[in-house]
């Protein structure tokens, strides 16, 4: 009987230590914690690593530590932490590139993922940009090149003719334009987001 609880001690104090060591290390992976108005109001820390993962812990990350699968939020992994008066959502792509990314100019405020994998948070797959090149980013996306090819293929269905999209086009990139996406697109009876599509290539690219 004594062998009996012994080994039954022995079995529930090993598997008891395996539970405990819940991160596994990666080779060339780096943590830093994740500093954010009210985090130290809370009972555990945060961190995040190079390889894109998140993590609560209390002491250290490999001994007491846990990995979080967050949320998805427009296709991007958020953390959602109830702190005092600072009820929000992190968005883990630009937490991570604040704490491991360097900007080039003050004018890099966003962050994209270069494979285009929203839910791929990597440090090596993530980039700061300007808006311009955020918005080149999103029109060379393999879905936004899709939905163009589906677009420009379309027969029927379209409010506008070619020759009214040619019109349109030589209004929206002239210099002296005087119309606003707003009244251009009442004059021709369609959505502004349908102005503004045009405008960038994403509807009508054939004309």
């Amino acid at each position: 009987m004594k062998i009996f609880f012994h080994t039954l001690f022995a079995f529930v104090f090993c598997n008891f230590s395996k539970s405990k060591a819940m991160i596994k290390k990666i080779p060339g992976e780096t943590w830093k914690p994740l500093m954010f108005p009210g985090w130290k109001q809370l009972r555990k820390k945060y961190a995040l690593s190079s390889s894109g993962r998140v993590a609560s812990y209390y002491e250290d990350i490999y001994t007491d530590g846990k990995l979080l699968n967050g949320s998805v939020t427009t296709g991007y992994k958020t953390l959602n932490l109830h702190r005092p008066g600072n009820n929000g959502t992190l968005y883990l792509h630009r937490e991570i590139a604040r704490i491991f990314v360097k900007r080039s100019s003050p004018k890099q405020k966003f962050v994209i993922h270069l494979n285009h994998n929203k839910t791929d948070n990597s440090v090596k797959n993530l980039k700061w940009v300007d808006l311009d090149n955020m918005i080149l980013h999103q029109q060379n996306s393999p879905a936004k090149l899709a939905y163009k090819k589906i677009q420009s293929s379309r027969p029927v269905g379209l409010k506008l003719t070619a020759a009214q999209v040619r019109s349109i086009k030589k209004t929206l990139s002239s210099r002296t334009r005087q119309l606003t996406i707003k009244k251009l697109a009442d004059k021709y009876g369609v959505s502004e987001m349908t102005m503004y599509r045009i405008k960038s290539g994403e509807n009508w690219s054939r004309v």
